[in-house]
């Protein structure tokens, strides 16, 4: 994020969004918002914004918001010392349209990819209400519509640092 004018314009438009799906954040939570953009500081077309509500051993719980049109970029949860899967988890959608894309047979699409970094070609559209669970290790990224979204994150222990991403610019730290 490259100045705190720009960091508290992205906070305010999230906290509307979390609003929108009737999401209620403590103001401890709320400070504790993490913008992620990866260094290519291209904030409103990639990357993606998080509320960690616990990440323990065994489970973590997280509520992830997209900007109109963010898309999170692909990537995968590769095993790690310690975790002999990788990290599985569930995408519930609370508000705005996800369009998921995960490794599988090509269809048809209703987004489009904003670069080359991306490979995952098998769409699945998530409304509210929607879930979908993505298994260990598999290369995976979304895209919010229009109108933003967000998501709850329901998965086994998260460790951001071991995350493979396809786009070789894009550091998660």
């Amino acid at each position: 994020m490259t100045n705190k004018k720009e960091y508290e314009r992205i906070k305010k438009e999230v906290l509307k969004l979390f609003e929108k799906a009737h999401i209620i954040l403590r103001e401890d939570e709320k400070e504790k918002l993490e913008i992620v953009d990866g260094g290519l500081e291209n904030i409103d077309k990639l990357g993606l914004q998080i509320v960690t509500y616990v990440n323990r051993d065994r489970y973590c719980a997280k509520e992830l918001a997209l900007l109109p049109n963010q898309t999170c970029p692909e990537h995968r949860h590769p095993p790690y010392e310690g975790d002999k899967l990788g990290k599985e988890e569930t995408f519930r959608c609370r508000y705005g349209k996800v369009y998921l894309f995960v490794e599988g047979e090509k269809n048809e699409w209703h987004v489009q990819p904003p670069n080359k970094y991306f490979t995952a070609s098998h769409e699945i559209i998530l409304n509210p209400g929607d879930q979908y669970t993505i298994p260990p290790n598999m290369l995976h990224w979304f895209k919010a519509g229009e109108d933003g979204a967000v998501i709850s994150e329901f998965s086994s222990h998260s460790d951001d640092a071991f995350d493979i991403f396809t786009d070789p610019n894009f550091k998660r730290v």
